[in-house]
């Protein structure tokens, strides 16, 4: 039995992940969503970077958790790369959902595909908070107008000092069991840095013909590659 961990992207919570807990737990896994410091019903709590890898370190420890199968989506991507290193023996795979990996010394900000500058600059107008998407920013991601309420509604503005920074690896990254999932209508490849870490023989690439948001748009068929991967 695998136990997964479910990180969601910037400015979602556990919550997020409702429609495919079920579906995991009803395959005999363990499934164990998390919200990271500063987010959703932990929105008070000071949060950067570090504090992000704590939590998904001390989650493992808290539930005594085994076989754990990380699975980090979006901008989680990048503390879920650094805690797989830290919770040692105890790390079966990670699975990256459309996500940010981690680069040793760079940051969210520093590597944003439209420049640092222009993440700084809209980190610096929300109070040191990068607001939430509107429903605008929703369009051709394959959801429903009521699945995009849901994540308008839900989210949080995401404490920007997690965004800024730097990654801090303790193992590299292309050592590490990985199935990483790229969804199609985010884009047909996967960026560079994602390329170069799927030439290694530890690393696996799935698609998904959705957007970047899976576990709403189709949480039945990410469950299923999520179990795989692990089972795999």
């Amino acid at each position: 039995m695998a136990n997964f961990v479910l990180v969601a992207g910037a400015w979602l919570g556990s919550w997020a992940w409702d429609e495919v807990v079920p579906e995991l737990r009803a395959t005999g896994h363990g499934a164990h969503p998390l919200t990271l410091s500063g987010l959703a019903e932990k929105r008070d709590v000071p949060a950067g970077q570090r504090t992000h890898v704590q939590d998904i370190v001390d989650e493992v420890a808290r539930l005594d958790l085994r076989d754990v199968v990380l699975v980090g989506h979006s901008y989680s991507g990048i503390p879920v790369g650094q805690a797989a290193a830290r919770i040692g023996d105890r790390l079966a795979r990670v699975v990256l959902v459309d996500a940010d990996v981690p680069a040793d010394g760079e940051s969210f900000v520093s590597t944003w595909w439209e420049g640092p500058e222009r993440l700084e600059a809209a980190i610096a107008e929300g109070g040191g908070f990068w607001a939430p998407l509107t429903a605008a920013d929703f369009d051709g991601q394959d959801l429903t107008d009521e699945q995009v309420a849901r994540i308008v509604d839900g989210s949080t503005p995401h404490p920007g000092a997690s965004l800024a920074e730097p990654a801090v690896l303790d193992r590299p990254l292309g050592e590490i069991p990985a199935t990483y999932v790229k969804c199609l209508l985010d884009g047909d490849e996967p960026t560079g840095d994602v390329a170069a870490l799927l030439t290694s023989v530890h690393w696996t690439l799935v698609t998904m013909d959705t957007g970047h948001w899976p576990m709403f748009s189709r949480p039945r068929e990410l469950a299923r590659i999520l179990v795989e991967a692990a089972e795999g």
